[in-house]
């Protein structure tokens, strides 16, 4: 007699059953999603505090915009950072400090304009020591770090009540917690998990402000100085227009709308011609795309349209500059809330938009010869992002989501019209906004929208603004896409202060779990001990702006 063979359904049944096994986790106390700058801090400061942690990173890379590219960090006053973010650019310090780190320039020659004599710190930095300061400084802690894991986005965190009892990543891996801790730029985790959430700009009188909404008439940085025609036939409207120029009306200053501000990739480049690259041109390439560059040259406009901020070793952190340059105006507006499929679709023609551009820059006839030139003397830094063909791995995603909790910070904040009594780190930099949107106004002149820049004192951060209410989640903590108005996140949006709140977030944690309670009900004079006790600065007794008068009249709807 013949043994009977399992059927199809259960050898089915129990291999579903063993991939489950396998991918089940030990619970932690704290689940970190996003190996950026802050969620680093966040991991580091929970295992110091005794707490086991395990941060889960979507991409191969640590260090988010930080490693990425970012290396003249945006700090807008020094002594307005600490604890563990101080302790980075010690760190880097460290490195730059041995001789053997300086390949491609002496130490000496090197103009760093954010260093003075004597200081421990090193503000300027080329990525893969930043990425190499954040791996070794993960391992000295002892902290798990996972790579590679993406949430699901499809019902990938499992909730009772208000509780987050784990998340699932899109390969079935599991991870438990007691406290979790969002650390991405996107915010994805916050979402799932049923927080609310704002994208885009809220009308100026959403919040009492005259920096939020559309920006036309005070977008002065950045912009066009001469009339460049907006229409594929010269002079013909009923051509269409050229790409990379919105069709939108301009709409009304103050107004709201759910468009996020430009993105771009912080490139690293060198004009060493020993460690240069030459400018890729994308597979993709059409020249029409830069034709309202070029038509702005030949207007009369000969600026040289990037910004490049030296790094050691000959580099430079490059960032947007002037009418027409890296940032991908428009192009970002569907990353926030996208899926992964529709974000790797949003990335990529980031970068090929952005490639195209300096090769144009670089190579193309109608491009001013002295411009031309500037170009080929630069290129891409061999040594650097080695991996992905010496092209940053981490678009600048300068926001998306934003939660929206009980303390939205906002203008007055910054400003110090309003000041919160629960400060967890302090914000520095101005109310910086990029460019939203290319467009015509209605007397037919190309000009970029959006654009704000307004220079603050240091300034509170709310411990309320980084936790959801209590409605929503009680164990979960956001110190990237924390809750903030689209001007005031503007201004908070600096790695340094990502690595302040990462480590505010997780001392918040440790202490929810110690005490057995909710993050909304952490004592806030335990949790400020506790971090003054390890260095951070809440408040700021240094000189300060004057705090600006209210707005005069009723800001636009």
């Amino acid at each position: 007699m013949r043994t009977p063979r399992p059927s199809r359904v259960i050898l089915l049944s129990v291999c579903v059953a063993l991939r489950a096994v396998a991918a089940a986790e030990p619970a932690r106390d704290v689940v970190v999603y996003g190996a950026t700058s802050g969620g680093i801090v966040a991991a580091i400061q929970a295992e110091a505090l005794g707490r086991s942690v395990v941060v889960v990173e979507p991409g191969r890379h640590l260090g988010g915009l930080t490693s990425g590219g970012l290396g003249a960090t945006d700090i807008g006053n020094k002594r307005a950072i600490g604890g563990l973010s101080r302790e980075f650019y010690r760190r880097v310090g460290r490195q730059y400090a041995d001789p053997a780190a300086w390949v491609h320039e002496r130490q000496q020659d090197y103009e760093n304009r954010r260093k003075v004599p004597g200081e421990a710190e090193m503000w300027t930095f080329e990525p893969h020591v930043a990425e190499r300061v954040y791996r070794e400084w993960l391992a000295e802690a002892g902290v798990e770090v996972v790579t590679g894991e993406r949430l699901d986005l499809d019902g990938g965190v499992a909730k009772e009540g208000g509780v987050i009892r784990s998340i699932r990543m899109e390969s079935g891996r599991t991870f438990a917690g007691r406290m979790f801790i969002d650390a991405t730029y996107e915010g994805d985790l916050m979402a799932e998990a049923g927080v609310a959430f704002h994208v885009g700009r809220e009308a100026s009188a959403t919040h009492g402000e005259t920096l939020n909404g559309i920006q036309m008439a005070g977008a002065t940085k950045h912009q066009f100085t001469h009339d460049v025609d907006p229409y594929v036939l010269a002079g013909d409207p009923t051509s269409g227009l050229l790409p990379l120029i919105s069709p939108e009306p301009v709409g009304t200053d103050g107004a709201g709308d759910a468009r996020v501000q430009a993105y771009c990739f912080r490139m690293c480049t060198t004009d060493v011609p020993e460690n240069r690259v030459a400018w890729p041109k994308p597979e993709t390439y059409d020249e029409k795309t830069y034709e309202v560059l070029l038509r702005n040259f030949e207007a009369g406009d000969q600026r040289v349209p990037w910004n490049p901020v030296l790094m050691p070793n000959r580099k430079t952190d490059t960032n947007n500059n002037f009418a027409v340059s890296t940032d991908f105006l428009g192009g970002n507006h569907g990353y926030p809330c996208g899926d992964h499929a529709a974000r790797e679709r949003i990335v990529a023609a980031h970068r090929d938009y952005q490639q195209g551009l300096l090769w144009t820059l670089a190579n193309h006839p109608r491009v001013p010869e002295e411009v031309r030139a500037h170009f080929l003397r630069w290129g891409l830094a061999q040594d650097e992002f080695v991996d992905n063909g010496h092209w940053p791995h981490q678009l600048y995603v300068r926001e998306a989501r934003r939660m929206v909790a009980d303390v939205v910070m906002n203008q007055n904040h910054c400003q110090q019209r309003e000041m919160v009594d629960d400060p967890v780190g302090l914000g520095a930099y101005a109310m910086d906004s990029h460019h939203v949107r290319r467009l015509v106004t209605p007397d037919g002149k190309v000009r970029n929208e959006g654009d704000i820049q307004e220079r603050v004192s240091p300034y509170r951060i709310s411990y309320r603004s980084i936790r959801p209410r209590r409605e929503e989640c009680t164990n979960l903590l956001v110190p990237v896409c924390l809750s903030a108005s689209h001007i005031a996140y503007g201004s908070i949006r600096m790695e340094p202060v990502f690595m302040v709140l990462g480590q505010s977030a997780a001392t918040a944690a440790a202490l929810a779990i110690e005490a057995g309670v909710a993050v909304q009900d952490v004592s806030y004079d335990r949790l400020r001990e506790r971090l003054l006790a390890d260095g951070q600065v809440l408040e700021w007794t240094g000189p300060a702006r004057r705090p600006k008068p209210e707005p005069v009249g009723t800001p636009a709807p």
